[in-house]
Formats: structure tokens, sequence, C-alpha cells
């Protein structure tokens, strides 16, 4: 927290974070400063699922779905709960090139065809899908790609970044 309090003594107008797991932190860091605080596309979830109807279901696509755990979706109703499809890409080879050290980069082609394979198995098994969520950072590389690809709204955390720096006063 001393960290955040640092970046707003230094001028920060917001805090984000570059993994979406960091949502795990969000209530400490909020209260650690007096800026918005936006550590992932998780905190969306709750608001995406009141933009579909109740027969339709939100997809999230996680780098790794034994880490994208119940707590962090913050949904009360148990109903909602089962409107919420977890898919992850944590098999493939951009998870395994982000996770080495040093970093591997990875082919935007690469993510595109995981992510997309991932999107693509979770219609089959669930025709209901009418949203995607990116809960991995590194998967708004692909988002406007696969948005015209698959004709299905995509969040991310670009998107609620630019909605709250959207917010903020700017210096001049």
């Amino acid at each position: 927290m001393a960290a955040a309090q640092r970046l707003v003594d230094r001028g920060a107008e917001v805090i984000t974070a570059d993994c979406g797991f960091m949502v795990r932190h969000q209530a400490a860091i909020s209260a650690a400063v007096n800026v918005p605080v936006v550590t992932s596309s998780l905190l969306l979830v709750p608001t995406l699922l009141r933009q579909l109807a109740f027969a339709k279901k939100l997809a999230v696509i996680t780098a790794d779905s034994q880490h994208c755990s119940e707590d962090l979706l913050a949904i009360q109703n148990p109903r909602d709960r089962k409107r919420v499809i977890i898919g992850a890409i944590e098999d493939g080879v951009y998870v395994r090139n982000a996770l080495a050290r040093p970093l591997v980069r990875t082919d935007v082609d690469q993510i595109e065809q995981e992510v997309g394979g991932c999107i693509a198995r979770l219609r089959v098994e669930h025709p209901e899908i009418a949203l995607i969520l990116f809960e991995c950072t590194g998967c708004p590389v692909v988002t406007n790609a696969l948005r015209r690809k698959i004709g299905l709204p995509i969040y991310d955390i670009t998107d609620l970044c630019k909605l709250t720096l959207a917010t903020v006063r700017t210096r001049a």
C-alpha cells in the first residue's frame, strides 16, 4: 500500500495493475489512497451481468482458471454465478512465455489463436454466451481483432481504464 501512496505522491491520479488477479488487493489499495483504483477488469463482472438478459451468459477468459476463484468474481447471487463461464488459456504458448524468466515475447497471432480458440470452445459448450470479459491483461492486444471475428462485445482492462481516466481531472 505504501507503493500506491508513493505513486499518488508523485502525481498519479489513477492506480491500475498489470494482472487481473490483483483484484485480490483492490480493497486494501483503495483504502490506502484517495484516487480511483482499478486493479482488474473483474471489477466489471456484476455490471456486465446486468447488461445481459437473464438467459444469457458472460464468459470470463483468464490466464489461469485455477487462480480465478469465486471470491474474485464479486457475485452475490448464486443464480448469477451460474451465468458466468470461466475459460482459460493456461496451457498455451502465451502463458508459458509470459511466466518464463527472462520473459519470452509471444507473437500476437499466437495470442489471438489461443484466446480465439478458447472462446470458440466455450461457445460450443455454452451457446448462450452473449458477452466476453478478458481477465488477463495480456489479452487486450487481440480484443479488437476478436471483436470483429466473433461478433460479440468484449471488455478488457483497457475499457475500464479508459472509463476511469475519462473521469479524473487532468493537469495542465
